[in-house]
């Protein structure tokens, strides 16, 4: 049966906001550097998560690990250039593949290592089938540039994403997952700060550069953020990260529908293979959910 009180939700919709970034950015202006683009959008980001815990009188002072707060922002923050320079130096076929495919496998390992959490069957299974997937539907790039250096910049992300997602579980045993985010994206944010003044910024003073840097600070990272965490709460950080691959799922189908690009019948596979990746992350035995001490979802 679905899982109680369905707590992977949250995660999909979050994974379906990232899943918007690329066709915003595809509106942004010719100008603005991928880099300065994602700084931006962590500043807009974390002001917002910033306003909206302040003005609810949650940010409280006690109880916070410094070290935590600072390698969870530290790990958000470099995965923005990690990635978009990955995706520049490999293209976005091979870029996007190893960061994305990688982070999940991280994330397993570095849950069994820190946590002794074992992964579930069904977590190898649909990591398994979502990473294959992920190849196929990338597959659909006309031209693909495998680059040492890229290949380095693209596994620097998916450590990244992992290592994010890890250590705000941490922070969410003491924490609630409103002043958490707002908390590691006001730091990520002033960690990236320095690249707004050497990159040009003349786009944000456009229409289109400000309303795309608008939608994705506050949507498609605040929110976005804000239910990745909400979902992380309840289910291991192995299982949330391997249902992030719902980004690219949802990037592709926004091209096909939204931007008018074409998928191979290879591709096609590929999303089916995304979509059965996610119902075995959804589904299992009855006599076989049970919840640990922590209140996470698993197996027995």
């Amino acid at each position: 049966m679905l899982r109680s009180k369905y707590p992977l939700f949250p995660i999909l919709f979050a994974a379906i906001l990232w899943g918007t970034t690329g066709t915003a950015h595809a509106f942004a202006p010719p100008s603005a550097h991928p880099i300065s683009f994602g700084a931006m959008r962590l500043a807009f980001g974390g002001t917002t998560l910033l306003l909206f815990v302040l003005l609810q009188g949650k940010l409280v002072r006690g109880n916070w690990s410094i070290k935590h707060v600072v390698l969870a922002a530290l790990s958000m923050a470099l995965y923005q250039p990690f990635f978009f320079s990955a995706v520049s130096v490999t293209g976005i076929a091979v870029g996007t593949v190893v960061a994305i495919g990688s982070a999940p496998i991280v994330a397993g390992i570095m849950e069994w290592m820190i946590n002794r959490r074992k992964p579930s069957l069904n977590w190898w299974v649909a990591t398994l089938i979502a990473i294959v997937g992920c190849f196929m539907l990338f597959a659909n790039q006309n031209s693909v540039v495998v680059d040492p250096l890229g290949i380095l910049l693209a596994l620097g992300a998916g450590l990244s994403f992992a290592s994010y997602t890890i250590i705000s579980k941490e922070l969410l045993h003491t924490q609630s997952p409103d002043t958490v985010v707002a908390v590691v994206f006001t730091v990520s944010a002033l960690f990236l700060a320095p690249l707004l003044f050497i990159f040009d910024l003349s786009w944000l003073f456009e229409f289109e550069g400000l309303a795309m840097s608008l939608y994705l600070g506050v949507f498609a990272t605040a929110v976005a953020y804000l239910l990745f965490a909400k979902g992380l709460v309840k289910i291991p950080a192995s299982t949330a990260v391997t249902l992030s691959l719902a980004e690219p799922l949802t990037a592709a189908l926004l091209g096909v529908f939204l931007v008018g690009e074409s998928l191979s019948l290879l591709a096609w596979g590929g999303v089916g293979l995304l979509f059965l990746a996610i119902i075995v992350l959804s589904v299992t035995p009855k006599n076989k959910l049970t919840k640990d001490a922590s209140g996470y979802y698993k197996t027995s």
